[in-house]
């Protein structure tokens, strides 16, 4: 296939889905736009594109919702997820609901325009270093029913910072060790903590050791 690939272009600020068409020019073949869940939807399912450029936080269910209702009807439709959000939460939410990319919205219109091509092409496509948070994320990765749900929400620099707890190392040793500030350690270790419902680290180490985090 050599031809231009064909896109619905999915986000909620007309003036960003003008930009994104201006810079994809003849390269890509826009065939339609939505503004909203079910404007994507339906204009997805209508005109059946090769792949679908979606945002991923818009009003009503952002892009993950998008894809499983577009999916019930079109289960082989193609997505390549665009935003200005780098959140490893956001990116595996959004491979996880289906989507094949995810490229942030600093990539020039030659750029989008490859990726697009190759998400219709079957390759999956992420910006470097979004690779990594997916490669992380699903390496090794278990039956839907044996996924801790609980460890499931953390992200992935959380799980970073858990371990380095659960191992006894100092806020001040995590920074260096993750070239991250002590106080962005403490606002990842607050963060556990309530997601997890616990109290201090020594019930994070604990819980660590249960789920066999620690080497």
């Amino acid at each position: 296939m050599t031809e231009a690939p064909s896109v619905v272009i999915v986000d909620d600020h007309r003036i960003f889905r003008t930009g994104v068409k201006a810079e994809l020019g003849e390269l890509v073949e826009v065939l339609g736009e939505g503004e909203t869940v079910e404007e994507a939807v339906r204009a997805t399912v209508e005109l059946e594109p090769d792949v679908v450029l979606l945002d991923v936080h818009m009003p009503g269910g952002g892009g993950v919702e998008v894809i499983e209702q577009v999916s019930k009807a079109r289960p082989q439709q193609r997505f390549l997820a665009l935003s200005v959000s780098d959140d490893p939460q956001d990116v595996i939410a959004i491979v996880r609901a289906g989507a094949r990319g995810y490229v942030t919205k600093t990539i020039t219109g030659e750029e989008l325009a490859d990726a697009v091509r190759r998400v219709r092409d079957g390759d999956a496509v992420f910006s470097p270093r979004l690779a990594g948070f997916v490669l992380d994320a699903f390496a090794g990765d278990l039956p839907a029913e044996e996924v801790d749900p609980e460890l499931d929400q953390l992200t992935a620099r959380e799980r970073e910072v858990l371990r380095y707890i659960a191992r006894g190392y100092l806020y001040k040793e995590i920074g260096l060790r993750l070239n991250i500030s002590v106080k962005t350690v403490e606002a990842h270790v607050s963060s556990v903590l309530r997601k997890l419902q616990l109290s201090n680290r020594h019930e994070l180490s604990r819980w660590a050791v249960s789920r066999r985090l620690v080497d």
